[in-house]
């Protein structure tokens, strides 16, 4: 399998021309010296693109890394200072980048959150949360009803990460949106669904008080945390479909 092939999977269920509002530059950020036929026997995973994880994955051998957070964010940016150093911990490793912000967190069942709410155990899951007209989020019911202490634990023990539960609203939560990463403004969505809990990986202080008027729970959970999902999904698909070796860089930043 080459890279252009690898991309190509990638993008049969992510479908990055689904999601032309997204400035994050989705797919191959940058290639390696043959995408068409150096073969690929590895491939890294990691949340981040960063000189920390270019130069783990090319230490353990992998010829392309593939992250959510990108390198680029849709503007022209200059190879100097540390961003020259990021890019070269690539080219000069001949290492391949691939990256899925939204659409990798809004697909089904693979992405963050969707696959949140898989682990969390929620039902009747679909489709929440919007930006820029895009669906990013999901949401969905409990079995059975849990106090915010309680799901913090269940998503603490996903997230490997200790999560900070705001308890504004119902005492017995039902139904939970998720959004992960930075959406704390999202909330008023959630808000306006009438759901019990709104879950997110960082939660702003200028959102505080709207939550708490508004009496509804919310669970941050880490922005880190909450977007480990996704790409280790990604990574077992890999393994499993494709039976090339992979490996998950795990470089939290606890935020």
């Amino acid at each position: 399998m080459t890279l252009n092939e690898l991309d190509a999977f990638f993008n049969a269920f992510l479908k990055k021309e689904d999601f032309a509002g997204d400035p994050s530059l989705n797919g191959i950020q940058i290639q390696n010296s043959a995408p068409d036929s150096l073969p690929v026997t590895k491939v890294a995973f990691a949340v981040d693109a960063c000189e920390a994880t270019a130069r783990a994955a090319a230490e353990a051998g992998a010829q392309v890394l593939v992250v959510h957070h990108g390198l680029f964010w849709g503007h022209c940016q200059t190879l100097t200072g540390n961003f020259y150093t990021r890019a070269a911990s690539f080219i000069k490793n001949d290492l391949a980048l691939i990256a899925y912000h939204i659409p990798l967190d809004a697909n089904n069942p693979y992405g963050n959150n969707f696959g949140l709410a898989a682990a969390l155990g929620l039902q009747k899951v679909q489709p929440f949360g919007y930006w820029r007209g895009m669906p990013i989020g999901a949401c969905g019911s409990l079995s059975g009803p849990v106090t915010a202490d309680e799901l913090s634990t269940r998503l603490s023990k996903i997230t490997k990460t200790s999560p900070r539960a705001l308890a504004f609203g119902k005492a017995q939560i039902t139904t939970v949106g998720i959004i992960s990463g930075g959406a704390s403004d999202d909330v008023d969505q959630a808000i306006e669904l009438g759901l019990d809990c709104y879950i997110t990986g960082e939660f702003a202080h200028e959102q505080y008080h709207l939550a708490e008027e508004c009496g509804i729970n919310v669970i941050s959970g880490g922005h880190y945390g909450t977007e480990t999902m996704g790409v280790s999904l990604l990574k077992e698909k890999v393994e499993k479909e494709l039976g090339l070796s992979t490996i998950f860089i795990d470089l939290p930043t606890n935020l």
